[in-house]
């Protein structure tokens, strides 16, 4: 790691606690952390040592912490269903097949799309999470892994609890804290109440977050009332599901007032995944009200069979326009209010609210610089009555402006490249495993009654 750095952009999108846009300052970063934001020419005089980055038309801002993500080789596959006959005609018969170095492939190239459009944290929720661990180690973007887990006998094609407790004694920490391994559960119904104990436990002892997908769709609502007599956050509440460190909650669409305000006084995250939940049909999560209840939001962009692409920008712009769209209000979900859960409310709900998520000293260097020499950030107006830049990012960029992504104080991505992989490998070994992948699907779909005539390979 470069012991001191020095990045000179032309402008510098905090995402401080006053949103401050700073021009002609550079930020000072050693061993990692930010140590320095301040005038250019007095942080250049005063630390001749540091390597100089000159960064001329960028705008460097936090790097974009992806909340909610599946990876996966389905994209373009798995399409024009609702989520649950989705979940059973692609995605359940693909995780029986699914191998290990499938998954792995997957992780890469999901992993390098990311951070080639300024995504320098993924919370991945996916299989055989090691292979996850490796890439990340290697690519240089950090890591909350979250094991797929199903712990239920009608549930045991997923990874099991054990495998989750193998990522958390031996990957916990690795490549200098870049890897945070939480305790997963796919649904809470994938897991028998055994199960479910297990994984709070688990949570528990090792210090560690729970994360699962609930109230996505609104058929959930009854369902929960079936099993348990109550609504899916409360009943959440009463199984023990929010006494863990940090708990999480992927999409959170369909919540009732009481429920927001149980979330936000119990500390529990949520991933607003805009993207998925309009393709999916799922419905509008209440994200304003979350926001005024004081819920830690991030943006997640969720798996690319889901979504199609990774791009937290275009994530950005697709939930502000949501936003105004549910309430009726073209002021509704303002730019701030976006780029906030892109970045800090993300860092916040994953449990790192001090040390991800700003251009601050002391937090962590996670850097994107983002063109502004181009038609979309035309014109660029940081400060003044029209003082756009925010607007921009939110509604104008897209992931492809990104040319330099920082992680640790590393470069990952520069000049718009992969440093620690070539990105036609990755996309060559996808495109090799795909055929057979999907061969093994068909060939189990083939065989189930309930399932024939549903898919065509």
């Amino acid at each position: 790691m470069s012991r001191t750095t020095l990045y000179t952009p032309d402008i510098v999108l905090t995402m401080d606690a006053e949103r401050r846009v700073l021009t002609d300052t550079a930020v000072l970063v050693a061993h990692g952390i930010i140590t320095a934001v301040g005038p250019r020419a007095e942080l250049v005089a005063a630390h001749p040592e540091a390597e100089h980055v000159d960064l001329p038309d960028r705008v460097l801002m936090p790097g974009l912490i992806n909340a909610h993500h599946h990876s996966g080789m389905l994209r373009g596959t798995a399409e024009h269903l609702p989520v649950w006959e989705w979940l059973r005609i692609h995605i359940d018969p693909m995780h029986r097949v699914l191998r290990p170095e499938e998954a792995e492939a997957a992780a890469w190239l999901c992993y390098a799309e990311g951070l080639l459009s300024g995504t320098t944290t993924v919370v991945d929720m996916w299989r055989y999470m090691e292979g996850g661990a490796r890439a990340a180690s290697a690519l240089g973007n950090r890591l909350v892994s979250v094991n797929y887990v199903g712990e239920h006998p009608d549930f045991d094609y997923f990874d099991t609890l054990d495998d989750n407790e193998r990522m958390l004694r031996e990957w916990t920490g690795a490549a200098n804290g870049r890897i945070m391994p939480w305790v997963g559960l796919e649904h809470p119904s994938y897991a028998d109440g055994a199960g479910q104990q297990r994984a709070i436990a688990m949570a528990r002892a090792y210090g560690t977050g729970l994360y699962t997908h609930c109230s996505e769709s609104e058929i959930e609502i009854a369902d929960f009332r079936d099993r348990y007599g109550a609504r899916p956050m409360m009943a959440l509440e009463s199984l023990g599901f929010f006494d863990v460190p940090r708990a999480m909650i992927a999409h959170a669409v369909w919540l009732d007032q009481d429920e927001i305000d149980l979330i936000a006084a119990r500390g529990v995250g949520v991933s607003h995944n805009p993207v998925s939940n309009m393709k999916l049909a799922s419905g509008m999560a209440p994200i304003a009200e979350m926001l005024a209840a004081g819920v830690e939001v991030g943006l997640g962009t969720d798996g690319e069979k889901e979504n199609n692409n990774l791009d937290m920008f275009e994530e950005m712009k697709v939930a502000s326009l949501l936003g105004k769209l549910r309430a009726m209000d073209a002021a509704a979900m303002d730019s701030w209010q976006v780029l906030h859960m892109a970045t800090r409310g993300g860092a916040a709900a994953i449990g790192e609210g001090e040390t991800l998520g700003a251009i601050a000293v002391g937090r962590k260097a996670d850097l994107v610089a983002v063109r502004t020499d181009t038609p979309r950030m035309t014109p660029l107006l940081p400060a003044g009555d029209h003082a756009n830049i925010h607007h921009n990012l939110v509604h104008a960029v897209r992931g492809s402006d990104v040319d330099m992504t920082v992680v640790d104080g590393e470069i990952v991505v520069r000049d718009g490249r992969l440093v620690n992989a070539d990105l036609d490998e990755l996309i060559d070994r996808v495109r090799l495993l795909v055929p057979d992948l999907f061969a093994r699907r068909a060939e189990w779909m083939a065989a189930q009654d309930s399932l024939a005539g549903l898919f065509t390979p």
